[in-house]
């Protein structure tokens, strides 16, 4: 396993002055099924939980364990979600940043400064570091990447029992190959993303079948 996140960005603030740091991350940028999720979360200066790391480092046991620790020892935890049609309507990457920006609306705290993994939120009126691989590097980014994994996930279950046989449960949307196979043989669901190019083939193949 690499090496793990620490507080060293954390510090640099809280020496400033600054107490609310927030963390972001978000959860389902790859898939071609389901929502993309965003997490903020920010902690009190010092605030440490050992075995959080990046959450594609832990197992999804591992992140089910920390993510009620995360939640019950963070000052303050928002969560921002992009559906399926926003996401075809905008792009994944703007729907990643739209989810971005309402995990940080949904904080009860107005965080002073915001670390962010690998990319600026375009047009935030907060401070804001980007961090490349943040989430292997920032505590709270890498908190914040198990909160938007474990979130998206249990919604991907969900999604398994709204439109079975597609096996959310199990790959969450990924691009598996058990979901391609699925994808051809059932065509799309309406939570696939129609803007992937495998969905929009299935899609069209329906269509003329």
């Amino acid at each position: 396993m690499s090496k793990r996140p620490d507080l060293r960005y954390e510090r640099r603030l809280w020496k400033t002055g600054i107490d609310a740091v927030a963390g972001v991350d978000e959860a389902g940028v790859g898939p071609m099924a389901g929502p993309v999720v965003a997490a903020a979360v920010i902690f009190s200066p010092e605030t440490f939980i050992r075995g959080v790391h990046d959450s594609k480092q832990l197992t999804p046991e591992e992140r089910e364990e920390l993510f009620e620790p995360i939640r019950s020892r963070a000052i303050a935890v928002g969560i921002g979600v992009a559906d399926v049609l926003e996401i075809d309507r905008l792009n994944i990457y703007w729907a990643t940043m739209r989810a971005s920006e309402r995990a940080l609306a949904a904080l009860s705290h107005l965080p002073g400064h915001v670390l962010v993994d690998g990319r600026l939120i375009p047009g935030l009126k907060l401070p804001q570091t980007r961090i490349v691989g943040g989430d292997r590097k920032s505590f709270c980014i890498a908190a914040a990447s198990i909160v938007a994994k474990v979130t998206r996930d249990r919604m991907m279950i969900e999604y398994d029992a709204v439109y079975p046989g597609y096996g959310f449960a199990q790959h969450k949307g990924y691009c598996t190959s058990e979901h391609f196979t699925l994808l051809r043989e059932r065509g799309p669901s309406p939570i696939h993303r129609r803007s992937f190019s495998p969905v929009a083939a299935a899609f069209q193949r329906e269509l003329f079948d």
